[in-house]
């Protein structure tokens, strides 16, 4: 829609519809931080062991990941409203199952179920605003979503903590995603009000056949990562990541092949947009191992409350905060380099959080806090800017498939890094203790860094002149 024709539209109607927007992303985000809180509660609670654990943190971002793209594709055929709705009232309901699950295995189940719904609805709102929104409203509209999820982001953790701790009618952390159902109640009746009608376009072509293939790859190789962690590479651990392998392979010919693949085939001949992948992908999947893992170490090992695990970790937190605003002022000057000090802030971090540990500085709060703001700082330093600089040498014509393939690779990125660090912590733990288990995956998220540096080099200087969304 051009701007003569957003600027139709009523002022209210426009804010009410980027509150609509911000309820989606709000209920993504906090669904996503209060499990990291609550996942040793909830397998005391249900007798879940290592393995549930593992799959309870990484079955949301999986799920999220796979379907992200396809999401967006069904909200430009079938109508972004229409998917909107549908995935809202699918998120609402897959939360009334997590919340009355008595398994674990209904609730990971649940929890997938959630991520699939969140990849209809996520997509959806960011087209719905770039459709009735002009640029110059889009800026204002994109600088409200900053502190909207960073307070959200902070929210989650404290309100999961204070939930599981209050321990309410004796419910322990099931009125967590009793949240869920309460956000979700709100914002499906406002979204059918206020959202409007964006005509479908029935000639978009779908991948689903290369959704399902990139989802069996997912699935399998998570499989054998947390299988072969707690049991030894053997078996069926193994048997799963051979088949991991031949399903990425087919998922790379069916992505040479088809009419309307996910990821342009274009993309993988520009070096820039590799190494960002690459980059990011490292990235992405060792931050979110080590906030997982992080909370059950504090759980685990320290024996903290659930509400004390939150304030301990709130200072990560607001280090993210502070540098990921920092940075979005930054990356038109520095460009790249932020991407380096970032990853070079977060190596300094994790080394401070190892030697807080290695000196018994774990049960000591103000050794603790330091070490995690300075990793929080290193993290959101790189948040809003490796994708952001991935994009810099992309055409306008890649641009949509490339935004999308990389906001997809970044929560399979999650997925992947809670299940690699959360088998490992757990399956070391009785060996080395939780302070060495702990200490051994900071030293893997170190060599990702390592290994992750020098192809900053090859990403491109600078961001595009126009973001991309």
């Amino acid at each position: 829609m051009s701007s003569s024709q957003s600027s139709s539209i009523p002022r209210p109607s426009l804010m009410a519809v980027l509150a609509v927007v911000l309820i989606a992303d709000v209920l993504d985000l906090v669904d996503g931080t209060l499990t990291s809180i609550a996942a040793p509660a909830i397998a005391r609670d249900l007798g879940g062991g290592a393995g549930f654990i593992s799959w309870l943190g990484t079955a949301y971002t999986l799920a999220l990941g796979v379907f992200l793209v396809l999401g967006g594709r069904l909200g430009d055929r079938f109508g972004q409203r229409r998917l909107f709705l549908l995935g809202m009232a699918g998120f609402t309901l897959a939360s009334l199952v997590c919340c009355l699950s008595v398994t674990p295995g209904t609730l990971i189940g649940a929890r997938f179920v959630q991520g699939a719904f969140g990849a209809l609805l996520i997509p959806q709102g960011m087209a719905i605003l770039t459709t009735l929104f002009s640029r110059a409203e889009l800026g204002i509209a994109f600088s409200v979503f900053g502190p909207a999820l960073g307070l959200s982001a902070v929210a989650g953790p404290l309100l999961g903590g204070l939930i599981i701790d209050a321990d309410i009618a004796g419910l322990g952390w099931r009125p967590m995603f009793l949240i869920n159902i309460v956000i979700g109640l709100i914002g499906l009746p406002a979204a059918w009000w206020i959202l409007p009608k964006v005509p479908a376009r029935p000639d978009v072509r779908l991948d689903g056949p290369g959704s399902l293939l990139l989802g069996l790859a997912m699935l399998t190789a998570i499989y054998g990562l947390i299988g072969g962690a707690q049991a030894g590479w053997l078996g069926w651990a193994g048997v799963s990541i051979v088949a991991s392998l031949l399903l990425f392979a087919a998922f790379a010919w069916r992505q040479a092949t088809a009419e309307a693949p996910i990821i342009l085939a274009s993309l993988f001949r520009s070096r820039g947009f590799v190494s960002g992948l690459i980059v990011g992908f490292a990235f992405f999947a060792m931050v979110n191992g080590l906030v997982f893992i992080t909370s059950l170490f504090l759980q685990n090992t320290l024996a903290v409350s659930p509400w004390g695990t939150a304030l301990r970790m709130l200072p990560m937190t607001l280090g993210i905060i502070v540098a990921s605003a920092a940075g979005m002022a930054l990356i038109p000057r520095l460009g790249r380099m932020l991407v380096v000090i970032g990853l070079g802030v977060t190596l300094f971090g994790t080394g401070l959080l190892a030697l807080a540990i290695g000196l018994g500085g774990g049960t000591h709060l103000i050794a603790l806090s330091g070490a995690l703001f300075v990793l929080g700082l290193g993290m959101g330093s790189c948040f809003g800017t490796i994708y952001d600089i991935a994009l810099g040498d992309i055409s306008t014509e890649e641009a949509g498939s490339a935004s999308g393939s990389l906001s997809a690779a970044q929560q399979l990125a999650a997925s992947t890094g809670m299940a690699v660090m959360s088998a490992t912590f757990l399956s070391e733990a009785p060996r080395l203790a939780g302070d060495g288990a702990l200490l051994l995956c900071l030293a893997i998220a170190a060599v990702a860094i390592l290994v992750s540096l020098p192809l900053v080099g090859l990403m491109p200087r600078a961001a595009p002149a126009e973001p991309v969304h």
